[in-house]
This record gives structure tokens, sequence and C-alpha cells, in this order.
């Protein structure tokens, strides 16, 4: 990444290609000197993420002819448009029309200011950016509705299909193919029961993306979805961890309501500095507000597929979207509902993140040397 950062910002009068082939060639010489092979594969990274980028940047100054993956995300956005009207044929317009297009086919070109600010005020604003918590529902719904216990590959790869058709659909914005990437790797893992999910499966992830488009590193959608990914699976079993298994078997209600808790307060945690970098607030009131948005955002989800199916439904939407949008306005005119005029330089924002790390290192070092237990 900060061979990306450096080939954005400083101009480089060489070619890269040549000089990651030869440090390459120099790291396989010093296979006898540990320390000195491990500071040379540190610089074979910087020079690959410079290499990529600079690629990056002349591919995209001598772009001059739509490719084929332009004209196939081109249809699929035509397809995107006739869903849309079928909303509209069902009765759906102004503000309910614009959130449902917002979270179900990634339109957010009807979204209004008021409404924008309502959401991002009341921290509410996720649930508008197609993410993981919409393809995770997409996968859930598929899971149930194929035979994963009898044909598991094959479900697995259906479903990899179609949550990468939807990808499609919606525009490839850059939160949902991290999480399309995500998916399908975990997916893969599954078949062979390996461990689903980690944060060497986020950097796998980053990866991935960074070298089909290095230009996503500076993408304000890719930065906010890989942090609050990263701090949830960093702070979710810190959080979970104060109640002991047995307890939560004997409270599931507990379980659920706690789990939700954990992953509001993770998510929060990771990509608090970068909202109060780039949009200058912070809201209070986000786990009251995940409490809502989360159960209506999979109901919407579950009935725009029956809406487009059956337009003459659409007041069912109407109805939910109306209340989800009545009370995220209720919350966003609470006194101290979000802060503002927060102006954080970079080197600020590094220095939380920083800090963010040494305190979950700290929990986990003392929590054996104290001794301590989860509550039974």
């Amino acid at each position: 990444m900060i061979g990306i950062v450096i080939a954005h910002y400083v101009w480089l009068p060489v070619p890269i290609l040549p000089v990651l082939v030869g440090m390459v060639f120099v790291t396989l010489l010093l296979y006898k000197q540990a320390h000195a092979q491990s500071v040379a594969i540190l610089v074979c990274c910087l020079l690959l993420g410079m290499c990529v980028m600079q690629y990056h940047q002349q591919t995209s100054e001598h772009a001059s002819t739509e490719s084929r993956f332009d004209r196939s995300r081109s249809f699929f956005l035509e397809q995107r448009e006739q869903l849309l009207q079928r909303y509209q044929d069902g009765g759906l317009d102004g503000d309910a029309y614009a959130v449902v297009a917002a979270m179900s086919l990634g339109d957010k070109t009807a979204l209004t200011r008021e409404v924008r600010s309502m959401y991002s005020v009341s921290g509410a604003s996720h649930v508008l950016a197609l993410s993981g918590l919409h393809l995770g529902i997409i996968y859930m719904l598929l899971s149930l509705l194929l035979p994963r216990r009898r044909w598991p590959a094959v479900s697995q790869l259906l479903s990899i299909l179609v949550v990468w058709a939807f990808v499609l659909l919606v525009g490839m914005p850059v939160s949902a193919v991290r999480s399309a990437v995500m998916l399908t790797i975990y997916g893969i893992l599954s078949i062979g029961h390996r461990n689903k999910m980690s944060v060497n499966v986020l950097a796998f992830t980053a990866l991935v993306m960074l070298l089909w488009n290095p230009a996503w590193l500076f993408d304000v959608g890719f930065q906010m979805s890989f942090m609050a990914v990263w701090a949830i699976l960093l702070f979710v079993p810190v959080f979970t961890g104060v109640f002991s298994d047995k307890y939560y078997m004997e409270h599931p209600w507990v379980a659920k309501g706690w789990g939700m808790v954990a992953v509001s307060m993770a998510a929060q945690l990771g990509v608090a500095p970068l909202i109060a970098y780039y949009f200058a607030q912070f809201s209070t009131c986000f786990l009251l507000t995940n409490f809502l948005v989360v159960p209506a955002a999979f109901l919407i989800l579950c009935l725009s597929v029956v809406v487009l199916l059956f337009p003459s439904l659409a007041y069912l939407l109407l109805y939910i979207v109306q209340g989800l949008n009545a009370a995220l306005d209720a919350i966003a005119n609470l006194p101290g509902a979000s802060i503002g005029n927060l102006h954080p330089t970079i080197l600020q924002v590094v220095f939380i993140y920083v800090l963010i790390v040494c305190c979950y290192l700290l929990i986990e070092r003392i929590k054996p040397i104290m001794g301590w237990t989860p509550w039974r």
C-alpha cells in the first residue's frame, strides 16, 4: 500500500518493473541471511505496489476504446434501470423510492440532501451503501434456499455466481466488490472446512482488489469498508468474550442482542476516525440506530425481490420505509445526536488507529495475566 501511495503522488522517471525483477533476484540470493531477506521482501512488496500503480496510470492515460468489461458493465446497468422502473410502476416515489433504490440496487441518484443528512446524523448512512450487510443477507437467503448438505460445492458455486451477478448489476461499487471477494473466499474455504474468516482473508482480499485497481486505495468506500471489517474481526471476539458460551446458550436473546451490539461497536470503532476526517462529524446514536436499520434492511431487501416480481405489493415497502425514515428523523433530532466540527489531520487519524491497535494488544496481553474469565 505504501508503494501505491508513493507512485500516486510522486512522479517516477524510470519503469519500476525491471527494478522489481532485479530486487526479486537479489532476494533469492539472500536465502542464507534471514534478516536481510526479510528486508528485501519488504522492499519487493513496496516496489510491487509502485509497479502496479505505475501500470494503472499508464493504461488509464492511453485507454481510448471501451473494453469488454466496460460493455458488460453498461449492459448490467441498463438491466438495473429496468428494475428501477418496476419500483416506480408499483407506486414507489419520493424518498421511499430513493431509499429502496439505494438499499436494493445501489442507485443513490434519487436521494435528496435532506435524506442523506438524516441518515448520516443518525448513524445509518452505511445501509444506503451496498456492502457486507446487504450481500451477507443475499448470501444467507441463498444458503437457506439451496441444498447445501446434499451438494455443498454446487450450492456454494451457485451462491457465489449469484452474488457476483448482483455486484455487476449494481455497478460494482467498491464496498460491494470487497464483500463479494470475501464471500467468494469464504465459500471456497467452507468447502474444504477451513478457517473461513480472518484478518489474513481480509488482507488477501485487499491485495486482490488493489492488484486489479490500485486507485481504489484512495476511495473513501474502500477505506471505510476494510477498516470496519478489520475492527469487527479484531474486537467482536473481545466484546462477545464478556459472557461465556454456557451463558449464551441459556440466554439466546442475550446472545443475539449483545452480538449486534458487539458488531456495531466494533464497526464504529473502525470507521469513526475516517468519518471524522472525511465528514467532520460523529454519530452518538449509532447503537440505537443499528437496532432499527439492520432488521429494516433485511425486510426491505427481501420485499424488494417480491416487489420486482409483483409490483402491486410495493405498498408494503412504502410502509416500512416511511416508518424507518420517521424513526431516523426522530433520532437525528435528538439533542447531541451528532458531534460536528471534527477536523482531525491525517497524522492524527493514523495515531488514533495506532492507539486502537495498542489497546487491542494490551487487552489480549492482560487477559491471561489477570486470569480473566467470562461472566457465567
